[in-house]
């Protein structure tokens, strides 16, 4: 019995052996696992190695289901066909390299894919590869609540939400506050997540966020962090940040000036501003104690602040702000000390008008009263003169009198500034300021115009002597306090004498207009007398039309002639069998004659009037 169960045990070993022997002649060879995502192409391979070559190779891909698995397709030297009702037909294809690759992958096809490759006495083997399927989720949408949070309060408050749409595998949410992760933490953090599988076999995530809120929270941001699957990889995406509305009370108070910046004056709006540390800002009450009074007066204001519109130096004083501390219910105050800067009006000494005599020295202060350091300029005809409170004119001329601006100015504070002018008017004997200066020379008959300007205080009166003629006019004139102005326009003749005469109550001042006439000369009508030079003037001024008119003349001249000559050829009276050429030019020539010559080729009619005329014998050529 013995010797039999030996034998036995041998037997087995040996069938064992031969069996491993078998499976061992062919190796497949797969990949642990293949990522996609949903709707993209998963390309599978296998890759099978035999030891020795077998004489027929058949694949074979099956799928796992949940219990057993169910060939998709086969192949070998003959036939490479999808098996049909397996939810891959149409979606399947194999390779030359025996690869499996399946179109649309869907969330359904996340499962193993086995791959048997069988070479007939070579034996057959199998492996296999787990097919991964991801499905991108939406952007996460975080909402904040729309209600504030009190620091008072011992108790958690969900401050927000943050969810997160259709994803696979599920995702995961995880908070931050102002770039810090959030853990659950004992009666101060709280996460509550909330997931749901969609019909579409996706995951959705809502995470709520409960938090017991301080004052530092006042200016933090809060949001979410998805982390979600990929293939070969694990991303993140985050949220939008979002900011809570944080109650505290208010622990101090503080009065600022809003505007004007720096230095106020007479007539600025001020608006007063009174900042509190709470949330929201409590209630404030203003008062003021001017310098004017020792009195407390409450001011009318808009919640926190205050506008006084064009203050005076009355203004000045120390103005409060005032609210309660509702923990405590004790009195916050905030105090401010205005000053309202000011500027008096220019007082000038003289004032107005100042009447000087020509010659005198004349000297003018300017002063007003500020609360600053004032600057003090002078102008006159907008240009600066002279610095300083004190204006000296040394020696009064006419150059000296008109009008003097001071402007006093506080250089620490622009735009608080003032002016006031003076007129000096300076009285001397009037100073006259003639036009034309130089000698003028007319013709005869042409008129001139004279300007006589006078300068003085008192007013100067203009009076005008003009002799050798009567028709002259006066066409403009024009007083003013010191300066008076008078034009004449007259005619000219050879005995003119004009003359400007201005005067006042301290004297006058004379001008004689020196005027000389030049003749206007006429022509000699002899045509061969030579012309003059004044002739010559008036030749180049009519020119060219004195020569026009003379050669009109002179054609009429020669067609009357002409006619008489042809009458007397009729007649008979003059001989014929003459002929010739006439030329009608003037003994003496000079620069201002005119030669008028004529030629003609006329019939045989004409030609012997000419002849009867020269009586002289031409050849027919020169007819």
């Amino acid at each position: 019995m013995a010797l039999l169960k030996t034998t036995s045990s041998v037997l087995v070993l040996c069938s064992v052996f031969a069996t491993l022997q078998v499976s061992a002649l062919v190796m497949v060879t797969m990949k642990d696992q293949v990522e996609v995502f949903q709707g993209d192409t998963a390309h599978i391979p296998c890759r099978a190695t035999f030891s020795k070559t077998p004489s027929a190779v058949h694949v074979q891909w099956f799928v796992r289901g949940s219990s057993s698995r169910e060939r998709i397709y086969f192949k070998d030297r003959n036939v490479s066909v999808a098996d049909n009702g397996t939810g891959y037909t149409g979606r399947i294809s194999i390779g030359d390299d025996n690869t499996l690759t399946i179109a649309d992958v869907q969330l359904r096809d996340a499962r193993d894919f086995i791959c048997q490759v069988g070479g007939m006495s070579a034996g057959k083997g199998e492996n296999r590869t787990e097919l991964k399927v991801y499905v991108t989720p939406e952007f996460p949408v975080i909402e904040g609540s729309h209600s504030g949070f009190s620091v008072t309060s011992d108790e958690q408050s969900e401050i927000a939400s943050c969810e997160v749409r259709n994803g696979y595998p599920q995702p995961n949410v995880t908070w931050y506050r102002n770039h810090s992760p959030l853990h659950p933490h004992e009666n101060q953090i709280t996460v509550v997540p909330q997931v749901t599988k969609e019909s579409n076999e996706l995951f959705s995530v809502k995470s709520s966020l409960l938090y017991k809120v301080s004052k530092e929270d006042k200016d933090a941001t809060f949001y979410c962090e998805v982390t979600y699957s990929a293939p070969g990889s694990l991303k993140m995406v985050e949220s939008e940040r979002i900011n809570i509305t944080v109650h505290y009370p208010t622990t101090k108070v503080e009065l600022v000036s809003e505007s004007p910046q720096g230095l106020i004056k007479e007539g600025d709006t001020v608006k007063l501003r009174c900042r509190g540390d709470g949330n929201p800002p409590p209630q404030y009450t203003f008062y003021s104690t001017r310098s004017t009074s020792t009195e407390e007066t409450e001011l009318k204001s808009q919640s926190d602040l205050l506008t006084l519109e064009e203050v005076a130096r009355t203004d000045s004083g120390l103005y409060q702000c005032k609210t309660l501390d509702l923990d405590t219910f004790e009195e916050l105050t905030a105090n401010l000390e205005i000053l309202v800067h000011y500027l008096d009006p220019v007082v000038l000494k003289p004032s107005d008008t100042v009447i000087a005599v020509e010659g005198d020295r004349l000297i003018v202060s300017c002063n007003a009263l500020s609360s600053l350091k004032t600057q003090v300029v002078w102008k006159k005809k907008g240009e600066s003169i002279s610095a300083g409170n004190t204006l000296t004119l040394t020696e009064a001329t006419f150059d000296t009198a008109g009008e003097y601006v001071c402007e006093v100015s506080v250089p620490e504070l622009p735009g608080l500034e003032k002016s006031a002018s003076l007129m000096v008017l300076v009285q001397g004997i009037p100073r006259l300021n003639m036009h034309p200066e130089t000698e003028i020379e007319e013709t005869v008959g042409k008129f001139v115009n004279l300007t006589c300007e006078a300068r003085a205080y008192p007013q100067p009166k203009i009076h005008w002597v003009i002799s050798g003629t009567q028709d002259w006019r006066e066409v403009f004139s024009h007083a003013g306090e010191q300066h008076v102005v008078s034009v004449v326009t007259v005619r000219v003749t050879s005995g003119l004498q004009a003359a400007c005469n201005a005067s006042n109550e301290a004297g006058f001042e004379e001008h004689l207009f020196a005027i000389s006439a030049t003749p206007l000369v006429t022509t000699s009508t002899a045509p061969s007398t030579t012309v003059t030079k004044s002739r010559e003037k008036i030749v180049k001024k009519e020119g060219s039309g004195v020569i026009i008119a003379v050669i009109i003349v002179c054609i009429l001249l020669l067609a009357i002639l002409g006619s008489v000559l042809y009458f007397l050829y009729k007649k008979g009276r003059i001989p014929c069998g003459r002929s010739g050429k006439q030329d009608i030019t003037k003994e003496k020539t000079t620069k201002d004659d005119i030669v008028v010559e004529m030629k003609a080729e006329k019939p045989a009619e004409e030609t012997v009037l000419l002849q009867g005329v020269n009586g002289e014998k031409k050849p027919p050529s020169d007819q």
